[in-house]
């Protein structure tokens, strides 16, 4: 761990992680009040849920999901998480990304389970984009159809028929998806691969990653 990037050394926080155990960042299980930057990869384990805050909205991770927070939005890959923000905070999932309506304060769940991405709006509406890659096909274009969600309201997307063919499946417990780890070395994810190294190499993940220490 002491191979850190120079440009990350007082680096500023975008979010802080509130959690009591059972949640890892980057391969570490942390610890409460842990600094989160753009990039980090989150984990909860069975049980154990986590918080995060930054300015104007709050993310509750349920037990079991997994994520990547990229400041003003968070990638889904399983789980489920609750969002209270002001700031039009979004949730991707794979090509779908959730956004509220308004810059107003609004309240939603994203849960992504067995293939089923299910967006729940409670407070206010929330918009569900489908980000199309090369030429859509009528089956996704018809599934990716009725994309506001009303207050009140819960609804259904099927990941394979709105996005596609779905990837590797990644369960909770079973540590970072193989494409996030691809795509950390592939883009200059030298600490990532550095967590990777430590770990294989029985470096334990009891030590938790943090600006104070690095």
């Amino acid at each position: 761990m002491a191979i850190v990037p120079v440009a990350l050394l007082g680096q500023t926080p975008a979010a802080i992680l509130h959690a009591q155990g059972g949640v890892w960042v980057n391969g570490y299980e942390a610890r409460d009040s842990s600094a989160i930057f753009s990039g980090d990869f989150l984990e909860t384990k069975p049980a154990f849920s986590g918080t995060l805050t930054l300015e104007g909205t709050s993310v509750l991770m349920q037990p079991e999901t997994v994520g990547k927070f990229e400041g003003d939005l968070l990638v889904l890959d399983h789980g489920s998480v609750s969002v209270e923000t002001s700031k039009s905070f979004k949730v991707r999932v794979n090509c779908m990304t959730v956004t509220p309506v308004l810059n107003e304060f609004t309240q939603y769940e994203v849960t992504d389970v067995n293939a089923t991405v299910r967006v729940a709006a409670r407070k206010l509406d929330v918009n569900v984009h489908r980000e199309t890659k090369g030429k859509p096909t009528a089956q996704s274009e018809a599934s990716s159809e009725g994309g506001t969600v009303h207050e009140g309201e819960e609804k259904n997307y099927e990941e394979s028929a709105v996005c596609g063919a779905p990837a590797q499946p990644v369960g909770p417990g079973s540590g970072l998806s193989p494409k996030w780890i691809a795509a950390g070395a592939a883009g200059g994810g030298g600490i990532l691969l550095c967590i990777l190294l430590c770990i294989s190499h029985g470096g334990g993940g009891t030590h938790p990653l943090s600006s104070s220490k690095p």
